[in-house]
């Protein structure tokens, strides 16, 4: 019993023994742990000098270039809708269907009536040239009722009757003829004359019923060419019945629905607003101080809050004639390019107008600039340290960005692990 007990006693001696030298193992371990300085692989780059444009900055909002309100120009129930809200749709292509059988229907029927118009243009064309025949004309020929056959050959024979009137005439005085036969010589030629006044009359009644032809004619082609009116607007009002997006661009409301019936002479007969967002409009409001810093054709920039990280370039297409009275400002317009679409009217913009002479400005690249809400920070490279500087960034050109406070020329700033760095850590510089 008693050797059992010497026995239990050195098993405890020894597992104290071994917790004492492993608690004592860690409790080192853990001093050169925190005796070991922590080192951070970065990036550097110097900080350079370059010449940038020099501007002043101003206030815009953007608005669409081109909007429209899209309505129908005819009434009709609508039959199908082929776009919605935020879709983009082409110039000319298809918005609404109305239903077209009403038109369709009015479009045959003027059909129709232009081919009866043709009919009766046949016919008076007929009674034309039946009319001419009986004188021998052909179209575009003039005539003269005394070239007339029955009032040429009657005319003869009145000469004729006028020469023998007055040879018996002359017999008669020498007495060679009786008084009878000079009076029967003049009842010939007397007749003749009225022969002759027949004949024109006749002669005139035909060249009357020619013109009277000719302007059923006229009169029949020009129904013709009413009819073939009727025909193309009956045309048009089925055309019509297909509504087209006047404009490319994106649709930013929509007010038709199918089987709703619309009418343009309905107040507000509107089935969509379409706007068009490239290029946009960019609306600045320049101070009175600096209007003599405007021309059209200056070029500017412009940051968005959407953006901040990232310039939009315009120009000065258009300035207003007068101020604002109450803000002392002068309204300028600039055209943006926006083929990305990143940009929407009604975005408020920082506007920067280039001015024509350059300055110098310490610039970095963006990726040594490290944001926190409305601070910024960047981290100077010496000795192996960093120093965490607070700055006051400016104007972005390409992925480099200006820094007006904080560092100057030939500094040299980390640019990759900024997340992982703070004041006063050690890194190594790659």
């Amino acid at each position: 019993m008693k050797d059992w007990k010497v026995l239990f006693f050195f098993i405890a001696l020894s597992a104290v023994s071994l917790v004492s030298a492993a608690c004592g193992s860690r409790d080192s371990a853990n001093t050169n742990s925190n005796n070991q300085p922590q080192i951070i692989d970065v990036t550097t780059t110097q900080a350079v000098v370059k010449q940038i444009p020099t501007y002043f900055e101003a206030t815009g909002n953007l608005a669409s270039d081109e909007q429209t309100d899209v309505a129908p120009a005819v009434a009709g129930k609508i039959a199908e809708v082929n776009f919605d809200v935020g879709s983009y749709v082409q110039k000319g292509s298809v918005l609404v269907r109305l239903d077209a059988r009403d038109a369709q229907i009015r479009l045959e029927q003027a059909r129709d009536q232009v081919e009866q118009q043709k009919k009766a243009v046949d016919q008076a064309i007929a009674n034309l040239r039946q009319a001419q025949a009986r004188l021998g004309l052909k179209d575009g020929e003039a005539f003269n009722i005394e070239n007339f056959p029955q009032v040429k050959t009657i005319k003869a024979n009145l000469e004729l009757a006028e020469k023998e009137l007055a040879r018996s005439e002359r017999l008669l005085e020498s007495g060679d003829v009786s008084r009878s036969t000079v009076d029967q010589r003049r009842a010939q030629r007397d007749a003749l004359v009225g022969q002759l006044e027949d004949a024109r009359q006749m002669a005139a009644v035909a060249v009357k019923a020619i013109n009277i032809a000719g302007a059923q004619v006229a009169a029949a082609r020009t129904a013709v060419a009413t009819a073939q009116t009727q025909v193309e607007q009956a045309q048009k009002a089925v055309n019509d019945t297909v509504v087209l997006s006047p404009i490319s661009g994106y649709v930013s409301e929509r007010v038709a629905d199918p089987g709703e019936y619309i009418s343009p002479s309905a107040p507000n007969a509107k089935i969509a607003t379409i706007v068009r967002t490239s290029p946009l409009r960019l609306r600045i409001d320049v101070p009175e101080q600096s209007i003599g810093k405007v021309a059209v054709g200056q070029a500017i920039s412009l940051q968005t809050s959407a953006y901040p990280d990232r310039n939009f370039a315009g120009t000065v297409v258009r300035i207003l004639p007068n101020l604002n009275v109450t803000a002392r400002t002068l309204t300028v317009e600039a055209e943006v390019p926006n083929t990305d679409g990143l940009l929407k009217p009604g975005q408020f913009a920082t506007v920067r107008l280039t001015q024509a002479k350059p300055e110098n400005a310490v610039m970095v690249p963006t990726s040594a600039i490290k944001t926190e809400g409305d601070t910024n920070k960047i981290y100077i490279v010496k000795d192996g340290a960093v120093r965490e500087q607070l700055v006051q960034i400016g104007l972005l050109e390409d992925n480099m960005i200006q820094v007006k406070q904080g560092i100057v020329e030939g500094d040299v700033v980390a640019t990759s692990n900024l997340n992982s760095l703070f004041d006063g850590v050690l890194v190594i510089a790659e």
